[in-house]
């Protein structure tokens, strides 16, 4: 008999010792029976892909929001200040409610004093506005990093208390197989939530940065309105 012969005939005495030491047949074994082995790790794996859902919708939520600009809000304002009108302009900016219509609202606000001045105010309110669609983000990249250090750690866990079970049981394909398939649940759903994570936290990022194009078109485009002439 070849030595791949020998490998493979272990690794189907294994599999069917995992199967007979679970009593669960290997190909009914369900996603749920599989999350309950995992072990007291997977509560806070559990914390984190609650956590993972919540801010991700939340955050996806609010920059939708902010991202919802009318086509004509800059058109208007360009004819309501233009016209001198600038008690109207700000009411247009407050009835808008997004981050451009407030960093609008600050530079209109500032008009009469020097570009440089103005262009400032604009610049620091959007860089506030900037943090509050930033508010939370770095929670899905902490959750990106500490998932799979969950997982990892839960499988360790499970292999130490495998082979302290081993020193003092005694060998056994069954405590193997067993043991060691269920504990790499927690790395594999560690690796899941890392990722989802990661994806959800460049998503929103690319989201965020489409806004602050916006903001930073609709500055240059009020900086040029105030060099306009008045009607």
């Amino acid at each position: 008999m070849t030595l791949l012969s020998i490998l493979l005939l272990q690794a189907d005495t294994a599999l069917k010792a995992a199967a007979n030491a679970t009593n669960v047949p290997a190909e009914k074994i369900s996603l749920l029976y599989l999350l309950r082995e995992g072990g007291v790790l997977m509560i806070p794996l559990l914390l984190c892909s609650i956590l993972l859902v919540y801010v991700f919708v939340e955050r996806l939520l609010s920059i939708r929001k902010a991202s919802q600009v009318d086509t004509n809000f800059m058109f208007r304002i360009r004819e309501q200040v233009t016209a001198g009108n600038l008690i109207a302009a700000k009411a247009q900016c407050k009835s808008e409610g997004t981050p451009v219509a407030r960093m609008i609202e600050k530079g209109i606000s500032r008009i009469g004093k020097p570009i440089d001045q103005i262009e400032k105010a604009m610049e620091n309110t959007g860089k506030l506005e900037v943090y509050q669609m930033e508010k939370n983000l770095s929670i899905l990249s902490t959750l990106a990093g500490i998932a799979p250090m969950f997982g990892f750690l839960g499988t360790i866990a499970g292999m130490i208390i495998l082979f302290f079970n081993v020193q003092h049981e005694g060998f056994s394909l069954e405590t193997i197989a067993g043991g060691i398939y269920t504990k790499m649940v927690t790395s594999a759903v560690g690796l899941i939530i890392g990722l989802l994570s990661y994806v959800a936290y460049n998503y929103l990022s690319a989201q965020i940065n489409k806004n602050v194009y916006r903001m930073e078109a609709a500055s240059a485009e009020f900086l040029d309105i105030l060099q306009e002439p008045t009607r």
